[in-house]
């Protein structure tokens, strides 16, 4: 990159770039992209929020998608079903040992490696820069 100010369509094209990339590379260890999504969210969500719908709300899709998706990660002995969470019936979603060792593999970790050269100061702006194009792509919801 040189210094020259980078237009916005420039940005949106290599970020797509990149999304392409993450993608393809999702079909590892006989996963889906959004098997190794789903699997990433509840290594890292607390507890409360481990259920299919929290999942669907953090992926952005319908609750049916995610709960065949989630149904497939069980099949496969990556996750298993915890007892229900609450007054509701949500049921608490935890990894497996097979499923914490598939994600020793993530395919993604190549690129958080990749990220490590970039200042605290720019990490910043990326994740801000990433948040901003996150919105844009949810939507609008009226209240």
């Amino acid at each position: 990159m040189t210094n020259e100010a980078i237009s916005t369509a420039a940005l949106a094209s290599l970020l797509e770039q990149v999304a392409r990339r993450i993608h393809s590379q999702g079909y590892a260890a006989d996963l889906f992209p959004a098997q190794w999504s789903a699997l990433r969210y509840l290594e890292g969500a607390p507890p409360q929020l481990r259920t299919a719908i929290d999942l669907a709300r953090f992926q952005g899709l319908a609750s049916g998608a995610v709960a065949r998706t989630v149904r497939t990660l069980i099949t496969k002995g990556l996750l298993v079903k915890a007892g229900t969470i609450g007054r509701g019936r949500a049921e608490q979603l935890n990894l497996t040992d097979l499923g914490r060792k598939i994600l020793s593999d993530d395919p993604l970790q190549g690129i958080a490696k990749a990220l490590e050269v970039l200042e605290p100061g720019e990490r910043e702006s990326l994740a801000n820069g990433l948040e901003i194009a996150i919105r844009s792509t949810m939507p609008d919801i009226e209240g």
